[in-house]
């Protein structure tokens, strides 16, 4: 057990992934395929006839533990994650989208666009069973975890197909409505879920036993994540599955339009922008079956009794969820209670809400909130966090400089920031926090697109 929490570190090391991707860009009044992945009815709002997205790239990580200049001072990393009372989580995403076209025609807009996805998350951590693995002490430490302990890895693709339409405008007014059909390319899968673990651990000198224990415990794994979880090229498998799962986002959108002079030509009009721009959406619905040749889907309850104990040290060196399901099936301690060879994974579905207000010349200001509407403790589904977020925004036609000032669940307050020039564009969530305090975040993400 004490390898498979280290690994996790390592992989959080490794990658640096967060949640709300292209933050403060992602409610720009310069509307592109960017807007659109948040709120498809976006699509009518496009800033030229045609958009060309090159590609664009988001990767963050954020926990509730360690923070940036913990990092950089090499603090004791291992006891630092097991800090404190409440669950240790980390949460890392990062998505690469690829290329993709939009267009206006009349009163319709249409997408399609591409995507790959990679996420690898520690969910609930208990820090008392991690203090007793990890620490060398004399002594016994009471497990009583209530809630479901998760490791979590999923791959996969995707390419969208969208559509929106205007349903009402006038020189004041205007309604569109929108939704994107995903088609999901599953590529790789692993989580390790210990549910309502309680037991005693016993630690001396190194040598851990669980004893007086009993647990529900998930293995569901498929592709390359089931062989090796600590090697990067396994995250790289994206499109392994083939087409096998379907997703859709669908959301309204509505513009205050900026008073304009009666005179001018409908096209002068049509460019005058907004004073306030809203929408709402649900994204993420739907799932994706998985069915590698080594599928599996197996839950257990593990039970230790009387005088019998389980040697956690077997677990170092282990560097895949075979192996740990291995050593705990010949422990004797598991009992089989249902397996699957073929199982679904359910997109993580949350609501997103924004407003963009237009204060005076060139000045913007917008808020953007992503509320999730999943239970991380489920075994079959990845995850996503609750994130708000405040954008004041300096904006010119083919510039932009923007600070996103967040709340995000698992960690807390970050600042960034980040700018637009031409098509391309580069910021971070979290760039000025990680600089100037204990900020548990970090992430980047850039990218170039056009319009014509």
């Amino acid at each position: 057990m004490k390898k498979i929490i280290l690994s996790t570190l390592l992989l959080t090391t490794l990658f640096s992934f967060s949640q709300e991707h292209f933050s403060g860009i992602n409610t720009s009044k310069r509307v592109g395929i960017l807007n659109a992945n948040v709120n498809p009815a976006e699509l009518n709002n496009l800033t030229g006839t045609y958009e060309v997205n090159v590609f664009n790239f988001s990767t963050n990580v954020s926990n509730n533990k360690i923070s940036f200049q913990d990092l950089l001072n090499g603090e004791d990393i291992e006891n630092k994650f097991f800090t404190g009372s409440e669950p240790a989580n980390f949460r890392l995403d990062a998505i690469i989208q690829g290329p993709a076209f939009a267009m206006k025609y009349k009163k319709w807009a249409f997408l399609i666009n591409s995507a790959a996805n990679i996420k690898v998350n520690a969910i609930d951590v208990d820090v008392n069973f991690g203090n007793a693995v990890t620490n060398s002490f004399l002594g016994t430490a009471q497990i009583n975890s209530n809630y479901n302990q998760r490791m979590n890895a999923a791959t996969w693709g995707e390419i969208g197909l969208g559509a929106s339409r205007t349903l009402f405008e006038n020189n004041f007014h205007k309604f569109n409505a929108g939704a994107t059909f995903k088609l999901l390319f599953p590529g790789s899968y692993m989580n390790l879920g210990v549910d309502n673990l309680n037991g005693d651990i016993t630690n001396i000198a190194g040598n851990v036993e669980l004893s007086n224990a009993n647990a529900n415990v998930n293995f569901s794994y498929s592709g390359s994540l089931a062989n090796n979880y600590q090697d990067s090229s396994n995250y790289s498998q994206l499109f392994a599955g083939g087409l096998n799962g379907l997703g859709i986002d669908f959301g309204f959108n509505y513009q205050l339009k900026e008073k304009i002079d009666e005179d001018l030509d409908e096209a002068t009009k049509s460019k005058s922008g907004y004073r306030l721009n809203t929408g709402l959406s649900i994204r993420n619905i739907g799932s994706m079956k998985f069915n590698s040749d080594n599928n599996v889907s197996n839950n257990y309850t593990l039970e230790i009794q009387g005088f019998d104990s389980l040697n956690l040290n077997q677990f170092d060196g282990s560097e895949s969820i075979t192996e740990i399901e291995d050593v705990l099936i010949s422990s004797g301690f598991l009992t089989k209670t249902s397996s699957n060879s073929d199982f679904k994974i359910k997109l993580p579905t949350v609501i997103n809400a924004y407003a963009d207000y237009h204060i005076h010349n060139k000045w913007y200001v917008s808020g953007y909130m992503q509320q999730k509407i999943s239970d991380d403790s489920e075994n079959d589904f990845t995850t996503i966090q609750n994130i708000y977020t405040l954008t004041p925004r300096f904006s010119g036609k083919h510039y932009e400089v923007f600070l996103p000032l967040s709340q995000n669940e698992v960690s807390n307050f970050t600042t960034g920031f980040g700018f637009r020039l031409g098509g391309f564009f580069m910021g971070s969530g979290s760039i000025v926090t990680a600089l100037i305090n204990d900020s548990t975040q970090a992430d980047i993400y850039l990218g170039f697109r056009f319009a014509i």
